[in-house]
């Protein structure tokens, strides 16, 4: 006997699926935030070098801010990328979401501020949320 369409897959996204696109939404924010942040300091630092009542910012590495600039900001495309295709995405993204969300833990760790906090957070849930049994069901759904 041929199980009817759909066979038991769910048709809508299960609420925690969608409380993790959420989330990874908010990291967005907080990237395009933490983007504007740092090159705005690296600018300002960089203006700052040339004036003497600054000197002790000659030797600050305006490459470095620059840097972590640019990681914020691909961090930001990424996590773009992937809520953006929660609708449509397979098993594929569910993984990549998964690695995102241990990443973006493990990487927030080390600057234990208010906003490492926020994004440590912030991964654990996204990676349990894909990870559970109701993020298998919604990516491992069949399309047709």
């Amino acid at each position: 006997m041929q199980q009817p369409y759909g066979g038991g897959a769910p048709t809508t996204m299960p609420g925690t699926v969608s409380a993790a696109r959420v989330m990874l939404w908010v990291i967005v924010g907080l990237q395009v935030i933490g983007t504007v942040l740092f090159a705005f300091s690296a600018v300002a630092v960089d203006q700052a070098k040339d004036d003497p009542a600054f000197e002790e910012l000659a030797d600050y590495p305006t490459g470095a801010l620059w840097g972590i600039a640019v990681l914020a900001l691909v961090w930001g495309v990424w996590a773009t990328f992937l809520a953006a295709k929660f609708k449509s995405g397979g098993n594929g993204l569910r993984v990549t979401a998964l690695v995102f969300g241990i990443l973006t833990a493990v990487v927030a760790v080390y600057p234990f501020t208010v906003f490492g906090i926020i994004h440590l957070v912030l991964g654990i849930l996204i990676a349990v949320f894909v990870g559970n049994s109701n993020g298998a069901a919604w990516f491992k759904r069949p399309r047709y």
